[in-house]
């Protein structure tokens, strides 16, 4: 797996991390309207896709999908629309994903084929629908990704960015305030 398809992994971490922040009803009924949240990010293949928990002032959950600015689903996108059960959050995930594209492996090992990286950011809650309707906030992310690479048919590792990794780990987690 090429460095390339890294950064694509550590973007759609990225997007699917940024949606932390939505709206929803305490144990007691009430409407919770701001507060501290954290979430949790498992990313699909090649960073596309993935399952987004958030626990604090939010309880919810869904899945996350890179897009552009307005919403619309597109390949590395610096957007994350997250379609939770209560409503929809859009993320600007620009800078964590401009984060995820410098960072330097921790481990970077050519005989193993094995690499890992870690970086972190910042992320900006654009807009919600549903529950989430109004929302804003930001969100501090950290991703961490970890990955063993195919090689090539003359042995070498395969560091294409078309390249798909043969075992990895994707993950995104964070906190931050929300208000809506």
């Amino acid at each position: 797996m090429g460095r390339g398809s890294v950064a694509k992994v550590a973007v759609g971490v990225a997007g699917l991390l940024a949606g932390l922040g939505a709206g929803t009803t305490s144990a007691f009924g009430e409407s919770v309207s701001n507060g501290q949240v954290q979430v949790w990010v498992t990313l699909g293949p090649n960073g596309n896709g993935g399952k987004v928990v958030f626990t604090g002032a939010i309880g919810d959950y869904g899945a996350a999908v890179s897009t552009n600015s307005s919403g619309k689903p597109t390949k590395n996108g610096n957007y994350e629309k997250l379609t939770l059960k209560k409503g929809t959050i859009l993320v600007n995930s620009t800078a964590f994903n401009a984060a995820g594209n410098s960072a330097q492996p921790s481990t970077d090992n050519t005989t193993t084929c094995s690499f890992a990286f870690n970086y972190s950011g910042a992320v900006q809650i654009v807009s919600g629908t549903g529950t989430y309707s109004g929302i804003t906030g930001s969100l501090n992310l950290t991703a961490q990704f970890a990955a063993v690479g195919p090689r090539t048919k003359s042995g070498s590792c395969n560091q294409s960015n078309s390249a798909n990794p043969l075992a990895y780990f994707a993950a995104v987690t964070g906190s931050g305030s929300v208000s809506y």
